[in-house]
């Protein structure tokens, strides 16, 4: 996250206005390392400090935290640990002694690796209108869908007009020579879309998906360890000057390249991969129930219609309206490639072997 501050000029406009951007203490402060733990009368009532594990790009609007925090009597700590992947191997490293009390972030190409592990305790909630859609078919007690979206490639339009060459609009073509040194994608064991963009490649491909890689690599692609290397630094249109106009980023991403009424950049619709983040009371945690409690705050009408100004990803929620802009560019893809997670399970390891053998060739 999937998920996540797309642009670098967004993401100063949002430190300077009303988010409260990854690595922040939700209700302030640096995280809260120095709180002490709930004491057993709070847990039993919920009350008192939970600790959110999320990923680094876990972001909402101070109003709405505070408003919660009010509400319900919970002191909300925010505890960033990386991308999805890296939040998701830091959970299952630290199942038995966990690091917080609830966690956020982890996304289908990893689901299946936390529920192995029993990371995540079950937890009884009635999902809003529309996110049945998006539950998982296995362990859906334990991990709640919490917004959705999809890795796609993002072709900057505007660079490719300026040169008066056509983009790229296939997977096929990042390998045709005209686009030789061009694209820039995050890496697939480090980084949840890039692991997406490899699972694309495996449903496009099949057994040949190495092929396709090895290819894609000797066409200069160049790999980098997260999203935000790729898409803030060297994404031409990511706002850091970079200059490689073809990257591996969301459907929702050109709703933020727009500059007089128009995006400058478009998600090739052919290239996609559907991704949905999940949260879930971690096991062993020290508050269960303010965990629990703060799990259906994420599903709740207002950090539902904050998602997709906040963390840039769509609600899972069908009953809360899309900002203006997203109706015109964030435009979704009608078939997106998939693989069975019971498939991602089962070879999701070799695959990454593999694909970090290719590439480093």
């Amino acid at each position: 996250m999937r998920t996540h501050a797309r642009l670098t000029t967004l993401v100063t406009a949002a430190a300077a206005g009303s988010l409260l951007l990854g690595g922040c203490s939700l209700a302030g402060g640096d995280g809260g390392t120095d709180a002490g733990a709930p004491s057993a009368e709070q847990r039993e009532d919920g009350t008192g400090r939970v600790v959110l594990v999320t990923h680094d790009s876990f972001a909402l609007p101070d109003d709405v935290v505070a408003d919660f925090e009010e509400r319900s009597g919970i002191e909300l700590v925010q505890r960033a640990a990386g991308d999805a992947g890296s939040l998701t191997n830091r959970l299952v490293l630290t199942k038995d002694d966990p690091i917080g009390d609830v966690a956020f972030g982890v996304d289908n190409t990893f689901a299946s690796r936390a529920l192995e592990e029993d990371v995540f305790a079950p937890h009884e909630a009635e999902l809003p209108a529309g996110a049945d859609a998006f539950a998982l078919a296995d362990g859906a007690d334990r991990l709640l869908p919490v917004d959705e979206g999809n890795v796609c490639v993002n072709v900057d339009e505007a660079w490719f007009a300026e040169r008066d060459q056509e983009p790229p609009a296939t997977l096929d073509d990042l390998l045709d020579p005209a686009y030789a040194d061009l694209t820039v994608l995050p890496g697939a064991p480090t980084s949840s879309p890039g692991l997406a963009f490899l699972l694309t490649t495996v449903a496009a491909y099949g057994e040949d998906w190495p092929t396709y890689w090895e290819d894609l690599v000797a066409n200069g692609a160049k790999i980098t360890s997260g999203w935000s290397d790729a898409y803030q630094v060297d994404f031409t249109a990511g706002g850091g000057g970079g200059d490689r106009p073809v990257v591996v980023s969301y459907d929702s991403s050109p709703a933020f390249t727009v500059a007089d009424g128009e995006t400058t950049t478009s998600a090739l619709l052919d290239t996609c991969y559907q991704q949905v983040e999940y949260a879930g009371v971690l096991t062993g945690a020290e508050n269960p129930a303010g965990a629990a409690e703060v799990v259906d705050f994420l599903l709740s009408e207002e950090v539902q219609a904050a998602l997709p100004e906040s963390m840039y990803v769509y609600p899972v929620r069908d009953d809360v309206e899309l900002p203006r802009d997203w109706a015109r560019f964030a435009e979704q893809p009608s078939d997106p490639f998939e693989v069975d997670p019971a498939e991602v399970a089962a070879n999701r390891a070799d695959w990454l072997a593999e694909w970090s053998d290719v590439t480093s060739r």
